[in-house]
């Protein structure tokens, strides 16, 4: 069945209307994703395993928080403004509702951390953010017993080089953030999109890549740049001075949505693209809301901006970046200010400066500078206008910058060998 494609944009972009906020009403959102493994070996921790993910969430289930479920499966859980959800690898993403202030989050951070490491101290486990699995080889880990993820899995075989090693090998930190109106969205996915090669380079976390040293640096950019074209990467026109709400549902539209959601059920879609499987006369809230999640480029809107750019990073630097994006994109005049010095910015520019920080990693060339540089010189900046509390926050990274090095760098050197002394430095445990 044809559709009117004018009336699909035309719900999106209402869509996307309906979710503007007043600026004294911004939150931060934010998702951490980890591996667990086990102490002794740095092997994965899957859901099937005994002590594995699914006995994991069974005991927080224990502990009071409400047990999410598909079929007779434990698949997340969630507590007050705390969730807990499986990426396909059994990856434990922990996220938190958005909050009006960073110290909420941190709050919140810390409380679960504090409640997951009792339980996982029991296994001999622990619980890590690395950007790749520091040890297990994708083809060793079972995927999750969800359906959709089954779909996905089967659909990507024919996609790029590393789709797979995307669901099952990779950790992220995710942050989302809020618009006004449109003209402060378009602002915003310009600027962000600007960034991405920065903040692959300064996030770069990766030390190893199925099971072995990984020679190159971001392994992160290396992966999306060969996960699946169609629906990954720079938003069609995002860089253009009239992008728009309907420019976006424009790109929506023309991707394969992989599966859709309809009358509560998933089914699978193949080739076929959202416009031919979006009924903008007759479809659900929570039907277009799955829709919108089935696109991945570096800057994704689903009723508010998410950044996905960053490798997992361990506390205090996950904490340190959340107050980055918050001071670039909520103080106006950095907005503003940043927004000048990135506004000549091409496609070809990102895709060369991600090109360069895959072979040189955060010394890569990107806009006339490296990208350390860009690095030191965007958090110098931000630093300047934040307040005391979230000055300190920002610190840690601050001074990673100050030395030009990321998290990676930290240990990117021929000595180290050791998984377990990396990965002794990485972890989430307090």
């Amino acid at each position: 069945m044809k559709y009117n494609y004018e009336k699909q944009i035309d719900e999106i972009d209402k869509y996307l209307r309906g979710k503007e906020k007043s600026r004294d009403n911004f939150k931060i959102g934010v998702e951490f994703e980890h591996f667990i493994v086990s102490n002794d070996t740095m092997e994965t921790v899957t859901y099937w395993d005994k002590n594995g993910v699914r006995d994991i969430l069974c005991k927080l289930e224990a502990n009071g928080w409400q047990g999410m479920y598909e079929g007779e499966y434990i698949l997340g859980a969630e507590k007050g403004d705390k969730v807990v959800t499986l990426e396909p690898g059994s990856q434990f993403e922990f996220s938190i509702n958005a909050k009006l202030d960073i110290v909420s989050l941190k709050k919140e951070y810390l409380e679960f951390m504090e409640e997951i490491k009792v339980i996982l101290k029991e296994n001999n486990q622990r619980i890590v953010a690395v950007g790749y699995h520091p040890k297990t080889k994708i083809d060793e880990i079972k995927i999750l017993p969800k359906e959709r993820y089954d779909y996905m899995f089967d659909y990507f075989k024919d996609k790029g080089k590393y789709a797979h090693n995307m669901m099952k090998g990779t950790a992220s930190l995710q942050v989302s953030l809020d618009y006004s109106d449109e003209e402060d969205y378009r602002k915003k996915v310009r600027l962000a999109n600007a960034l991405a090669p920065i903040m692959y380079g300064i996030c770069d976390n990766s030390y190893f890549f199925e099971g072995e040293k990984f020679k190159e640096k971001s392994l992160r950019t290396l992966i999306w740049n060969n996960m699946d074209k169609d629906r990954c990467g720079t938003v069609p026109r995002s860089l253009e001075d009239n992008f728009s709400y309907k420019n976006y549902a424009e790109f929506v539209l023309e991707v394969p949505p992989i599966l859709i959601l309809k009358d509560g059920k998933f089914l699978p879609t193949k080739e076929a693209k959202m416009k031919d499987l979006f009924d903008p006369e007759n479809y659900t809230k929570k039907e277009l809301e799955h829709m919108m999640t089935m696109v991945f480029p570096d800057v994704r809107t689903k009723g508010f901006i998410e950044i996905r750019m960053m490798d997992a990073l361990p506390y205090p630097y996950n904490f340190s970046i959340v107050a980055l994006l918050k001071g670039i994109f909520y103080d106006e005049e950095l907005l503003d200010s940043l927004y000048k010095i990135f506004e000549a910015v091409t496609y070809q520019d990102i895709i060369e400066g991600k090109d360069d920080i895959i072979k040189a990693g955060i010394d890569g060339l990107y806009y006339g500078k490296s990208v350390a540089n860009w690095g030191r010189e965007v958090v110098n900046l931000v630093y300047e206008k934040l307040a005391s509390e979230e000055k300190s926050i920002l610190k840690p990274f601050k001074d990673l910058m100050e030395e030009g090095k990321n998290p990676r760098s930290l240990f990117d050197n021929d000595d180290i060998d050791s998984i377990n002394e990396i990965i002794k430095n990485t972890t989430n445990i307090l």
